[in-house]
């Protein structure tokens, strides 16, 4: 019997956030606010999915590509985390030519998706835009210079930056800066630092559109790179221009010591810089108190040990954020208690993603509607669950997780951090809204770091004359089992994602994909527990939230997350067949 019950409030403390900007995807927030704080929330995906169907009956070596096309935002992700699914299930080994390649590629993006994720989807929950133009470029400049010695940091380049600001409001034209709640009281930093946040969320702008260049290189292009079961579609040839050549790593390394100079000199300095203004948020927006990654996902699917410097797959539970217990997929159930699904076993079951049934049965009002966590039902977002735990995942929890394990690289800059922002040397204050934003940054110091390594590993094993990128060995389905199953593990940018396959007579019978969204936006189980966004926002009834009107508190704990509702629903049974119910009011 489900101890869910749906959410009576009284229409004049109901605030809503719909839609949720600057993400990926629709998202709908619902909450009972009064007295400056949150009450109860209440999270809701509205859009409505269907692409995993198309994977099934149809080729597993295809599927990668029908899959790529869950989210063009962390584009490649998916593909990859498909080739490893069915690489499991065939038990197809690929060449470590081709695997330096993904984790380049992933990498990459990584850092990418960080970048833009603050600097254009959240720098402006943090940074006045308007109280920019009370600057005083020199200020800026010597705050700049304290920082690092990033080139673009002298007094005239800020005021420069200044003057087109000025410029654009003055004619009533806040173009990209519109609709920010500026002059809000939350807002807390100075002006000086405001200038320094608005000119690297133009610089980042300019950056990205260099790094999804090594996405070109190796990937063919971008957004949705090629990919290849067995391996990689590029070919290494130091005599060709079509292939990977001396040229091409050349570039790459370019491209990788500039992103690097970008992550250590810009973007890691200023997180810290603007967190030290806004330490009362490590104390805020705390999700459930359950966090799991995959690390290295090597050593889930075939038991191998976990690459240099990176994190093991590991759980923390109950708070208890010293002690990693062991990571097992087999504990991974999905419940649909609060979504817009139907199991054959009844709504308060759950199902292994094997298993898995994605079968629509939407009995919500008819839009638009003024609130939806009245009733049972109030999302597209399956819950998933850990061994009956409600779970976050996320930068944050890979690098909780590696403090815990001993990371050095990780211990080091986050005690580091904990002691500029006056907090106990530990890994605690990254279950928080300030910790998730810290750790994102801090996953893309680690991942550029390990970057320069993949690449100097790959251009050495060219010079020792290894340069298969892909393996034949499985590629044709007579080699297949008649019946297999395969899960792939990926660190995305936002936290552990699976796809999960089976396969029969060559063909994909059935195809499920647990994304990191999903996670972190799921509603209510038959247990009544909260996903993470609901629990950040509400577990202690203190959240702020002063001017109902304006909700940038709230917007810092939800962008905190990243979310990506496109990722986070899907569709399909498990014939491949779509089914949609509706009830209206």
């Amino acid at each position: 019997m489900s101890n869910y019950t749906s959410a009576a409030v009284p229409e004049s403390s109901r605030v809503v956030i719909d839609p949720v900007t600057r993400i990926e995807g629709h998202l709908r927030v619902e909450m009972e606010a009064g007295d400056g704080v949150i009450k109860n929330a209440w999270t809701s995906t509205t859009q409505y999915r269907g692409i995993e169907v198309i994977a099934c009956k149809r080729d597993p070596r295809d599927v990668w590509a029908f899959v790529e096309r869950i989210c063009g935002v962390c584009t490649g992700t998916h593909a990859i985390a498909a080739l490893a699914a069915v690489e499991d299930a065939l038990q197809y080994p690929v060449p470590i030519q081709a695997k330096l390649m993904r984790d380049l590629v992933s990498g990459a993006l990584g850092i990418q998706d960080h970048v833009i994720h603050f600097y254009q989807l959240q720098a402006m929950d943090w940074v006045d835009v308007v109280s920019a133009l009370k600057a005083d470029p020199n200020e800026t400049a010597a705050i700049a210079k304290s920082l690092s010695d990033w080139p673009l940091s002298s007094a005239t380049y800020f005021a420069g930056v200044q003057k087109k600001l000025k410029d654009s409001i003055a004619h009533g034209q806040y173009s990209i800066f519109t609709n920010g709640y500026w002059g809000h009281p939350a807002y807390k930093l100075p002006p000086a630092v405001n200038l320094l946040g608005v000119a690297h969320y133009l610089q980042a702008l300019v950056w990205q559109r260099d790094m999804i260049k090594i996405h070109t290189i190796l990937g063919g292009k971008n957004p949705h790179p090629n990919f290849l079961v067995g391996g990689m579609a590029c070919a290494i040839n130091m005599n060709n221009d079509q292939a990977i050549n001396q040229f091409s790593l050349s570039y790459l390394k370019q491209l990788v010591d500039t992103c690097h100079d970008f992550i250590h000199k810009v973007y890691y300095p200023d997180i810290v810089a603007i967190a030290g203004f806004y330490k009362d948020y490590a104390h805020i927006g705390a999700s459930n108190p359950n966090l799991f990654c995959t690390g290295d996902p090597s050593e889930i699917n075939t038991g191998a040990p976990a690459g240099k410097g990176m994190i093991k797959p590991g759980v923390l539970l109950n708070g208890d954020y010293k002690n990693v217990l062991p990571f097992d997929q087999d504990k991974i159930k999905e419940f649909v208690t609060s979504a817009w699904y139907k199991y054959t076993e009844g709504r308060d079951a759950g199902l292994a993603p094997y298993d898995g049934q994605t079968d629509a049965d939407y009995n919500g009002p008819r839009p638009p509607y003024k609130w939806l966590s009245d009733r049972p039902q109030y999302t597209w977002v399956k819950a998933p669950r850990y061994d009956g735990h409600a779970m976050a995942v996320g930068p944050n929890a890979r690098m909780m997780i590696g403090y815990a394990q001993g990371v050095p690289a990780i211990v080091e800059r986050v005690d580091a951090a904990c002691d500029k922002l006056g907090l106990p040397r530990d890994n605690a204050f990254m279950n928080s809204t300030l910790g998730r934003v810290y750790g994102r940054a801090l996953d893309a110091m680690i991942n550029v770091d390990m970057m320069v390594d993949q690449l100097q590993e790959m251009t050495n094993r060219i010079k020792n004359g290894e340069t298969a990128t892909f393996n034949p060995e499985k590629w044709e389905p007579e080699t297949w089992p008649s019946s297999c199953k395969g899960v792939g593990w990926v660190e995305a940018p936002r936290g552990s994602l699976s796809h999960w396959v089976r396969i029969e007579n060559g063909q994909t019978v059935n195809y499920q994909a647990v994304v990191p969204s999903t996670w972190n936006s799921s509603g209510r189980d038959a247990e009544g527990q909260m996903g993470p966004y609901e629990y950040s926002l509400a577990h202690t009834g203190t959240h702020p939230l002063v001017d109902p009107s304006r909700p940038v508190e709230p917007l810092r704990t939800i962008h905190s997350y990243d979310p990506c509702q496109s990722c986070a629903v899907h569709l399909f049974d498990e014939e491949g067949e779509a089914i949609m119910t509706r009830q209206d009011p």
